[in-house]
């Protein structure tokens, strides 16, 4: 276990001014309120805190993030409370708490729920105090490291998913690349043991030949810098193990394909020193002309700054080499860590969080789509992987945007009017269509028409969740606007029936409490959903005449979503409707939810309730006011079709394996359609009847173990 002595040292030497009581005041206090509490490794509860200071102190952190890291588990796990902290260590350090206990107190039904909610509270802690973030990086990190402690196989691996999914790709988005490797090496190893032990097999078989092949070209290159007079550090190392299976996995490559295992790399003095470098290597080594990349003239949004090449080496093989600074080099491994003052009362400067930008936006994402797990999630998945392009405005700024995005996603960043009043746009000085992706280099210009209006067909291309979430708050407030137009006019028809005047009825001071009693704000939002669908006029009538009597009218929410008379057929929808026991009800072809997956029902006029999984593109396109709450009854029976899509090794007998395993997991086959490629690979969509969502996970993870199969995913 580490001792408090070594983290003060530590401290000391980056800082030789620091103040180190709250340190050791808080390394007391965790020490007394956690005594008697073991880990699973049997180890004193303590030797967690201690651990995760010591990350810390290895970041060079600040003395109160030093201290939040010894105290990060004492009001989640202890009696103690922020009020004790404040009173104790001030108010900086109750507050850093509160976020760190915030995130980890979660106690939602599902964990996609908790995943969503998981990563909310972390981007909420971020845009406010980012050394919250990193005291939970470096608490996940010890935890990962100490996973073989747990007994259960499905908690570890559950672990390490989480951390692949989120705590990894959180680290890589503040730039703090040494513990995003060590975390996603970890973890891959947990989730793929068996892919993990053959890349490790692979690498050390030829282990000792590569260690002679990266002293060889690391003397090369030393020789030709100092012929240069360029005082250089020269480096070889093997990529991560994750990093290669990605690699393999993403360009359908084997081992012996992936060129690049070996990464060199040449740190310098300044900037100018780098660009001699490169043109030295060039000059020597041919360059390959598509992959050269300069991080330097155009960082990547964490603020990582390199000269990456990848040249023709001396035995005829693609090497790549990476050239910085050793400022560059800092902040490569360090991220924003790199920028954190250690000294007291500091935090990073403006110029530096300039470059975070992207917190806020995930704050904005946040709050537009806080009801929706799934749509949340996937905004962010995208935000947090976002392999960008970096394009220019006519005026020669620079932009950097996920890979994908389209010039409506450009417009929206400029601002939320310039997309909305986007008719076309100019790339590279033509005209081009607005569905066209932004590659790195391109000048865009965006032509603008007033008064114009975004089209639901923006959502099938539109790549930020920023652009998403314009685009569907307008389709929002059209579709209200046009509902409250309806509701009016079947309001009018219905209370002409009733002989009363519905133009008098809105000006009575009931209407206002009749909204309240449906949980609507406003007396338009009660006629909106009238127009919706979703309560009817008779039931506003019978509010305002107090008649509750039975009446033999029929109930005009037939004309909007459709009875279902047929009740034993309803029964075996297996879907209930809010408030509504006989609806008409279809599932969705695009999506295909099956019982388990979280649903989302549409109401859609005069053919029922349609039925979609949280998160489908073509739900996303529907307005939210349409959105009626539907879920699974617990006894739902019958079978569901799911598509599924696999990419295989071609081999004799795959067909009749993937087939059997199918079918002994009791499972039938709908549809089959197969494409064999030229690169002996087979793509393959599979149509299966199953019970539920559990008897899906079943047959994918059986075939998961088919040795040819290299990817299969649900659509």
């Amino acid at each position: 276990m580490i001792r408090i002595g070594d983290i003060l040292e530590k401290i000391s030497d980056y800082y030789p001014e620091a103040e180190l009581d709250i340190v050791n005041q808080a390394y007391v206090y965790s020490a007394k309120v956690h005594e008697g509490q073991v880990r699973l490794s049997g180890e004193p509860y303590l030797s967690h805190p201690l651990e995760v200071a010591n990350i810390l102190a290895d970041m060079h952190l600040d003395t109160t993030s030093i201290a939040c890291g010894l105290l990060h588990d004492v009001v989640e796990d202890t009696h103690t409370t922020i009020e004790d902290i404040q009173e104790r260590f001030g108010m900086e350090a109750a507050k850093i708490i509160a976020g760190v206990t915030k995130i980890s107190k979660l106690s939602l039904d599902t964990a996609r729920a908790r995943q969503a909610e998981n990563l909310r509270r972390m981007i909420l802690a971020m845009a406010d105090d980012l050394r919250v973030i990193m005291i939970k990086l470096a608490d996940r990190l010890h935890n990962t490291r100490t996973l073989h402690f747990h007994k259960s196989e499905a908690k570890k691996r559950d672990i390490a998913q989480e951390t692949l999914d989120i705590y990894a790709p959180i680290a890589s988005r503040l730039g703090i690349f040494w513990m995003k490797r060590e975390l996603e090496e970890i973890s891959f190893y947990y989730t793929q043991p068996e892919e993990y032990e053959r890349i490790e097999h692979l690498v050390r078989k030829g282990q000792e030949e590569r260690e002679h092949y990266v002293e060889t070209v690391k003397q090369i290159l030393g020789e030709k810098m100092q012929e240069a007079g360029l005082p250089a550090k020269v480096s070889g190392r093997h990529k991560q193990f994750y990093s290669i299976y990605q690699k393999m996995l993403s360009q359908d490559l084997s081992f012996e394909e992936v060129y690049d295992i070996i990464a060199f790399r040449i740190i310098l003095k300044t900037i100018p020193q780098c660009y001699e470098a490169l043109g030295i290597i060039h000059a020597h080594w041919r360059p390959v002309p598509t992959k050269f990349k300069d991080y330097i003239g155009f960082p990547k949004p964490n603020g990582y700054k390199a000269l990456h090449t990848t040249v023709i080496g001396p035995y005829g093989e693609r090497m790549e080499v990476q050239i910085r600074t050793e400022e560059m080099d800092k902040v490569a491994n360090s991220g924003i860590a790199a920028h954190w003052s250690y000294k007291e009362g500091k935090v990073a400067d403006k110029e530096i969080l300039s470059s975070f930008e992207w917190i806020q936006n995930l704050v904005e994402n946040h709050q537009d789509n806080y009801g929706d797990p799934e749509e949340f999630l996937e905004n962010v998945r995208i935000d947090l992987f976002p392999s960008e392009v970096y394009v220019f405005t006519p005026q020669g700024e620079v932009k950097d945007l996920p890979r994908g995005s389209t010039p409506v996603d450009f417009a929206y960043m400029i601002h939320t009017e310039v997309g909305h009043q986007c008719t076309g746009a100019k790339i590279n000085g033509r005209l081009m269509p607005l569905q066209y992706e932004l590659k790195t280099g391109d000048i865009v210009e965006i032509i603008t028409t007033k008064g114009h209006q975004p089209s639901k067909d923006w959502l099938n291309f539109v790549k930020t969740g920023k652009t998403r979430s314009r685009i569907r708050q307008w389709i929002k407030r059209q579709e209200k606007e046009r509902s409250i137009s309806l509701g009016r006019e079947i309001c009018e028809k219905a209370f002409r029936k009733h002989r009363l005047n519905f133009h008098e009825a809105l000006n009575r001071a009931e209407m206002q409490s009749i909204a309240a009693d449906f949980n609507f704000k406003t007396v338009d939002d009660l006629i909106a959903n009238v127009g919706y669908g979703k309560i009817t006029p008779l039931q506003i009538i019978r509010r305002l005449t107090e008649d509750q009597r039975p009446r033999k009218e029929e109930n005009l929410i037939n004309r909007f979503i459709g009875r279902r008379r047929d009740k034993k057929k309803h029964e075996e929808q297996g879907v209930v409707v809010d408030g509504m026991d006989d609806i008409l009800i279809r599932f969705a072809q695009c999506c295909q939810p099956v019982p388990g997956d979280p649903i989302i029902g549409y109401i859609t006029q005069g053919s029922g309730v349609t039925i979609h999984r949280k998160g489908c593109i073509n739900a996303m396109k529907l307005s939210p006011e349409r959105e009626i709450n539907v879920e699974w009854k617990k006894d739902t029976a019958g079978t569901f079709p799911v598509k599924l899509k696999f990419r295989a090794k071609d081999r004799i007998g795959l067909l009749a394996e993937i087939t059997s395993v199918i079918s002994q997991a009791d499972a039938n086959i709908v549809d089959v359609q197969l494409e064999s490629l030229p690169n002996k690979t087979v793509t393959a969509s599979f149509t299966i009847s199953i019970a539920n969502r559990s008897h899906l996970d079943t047959v994918i993870s059986k075939l998961k173990k088919v040795n040819a199969i290299q990817e299969i995913r649900r659509l």
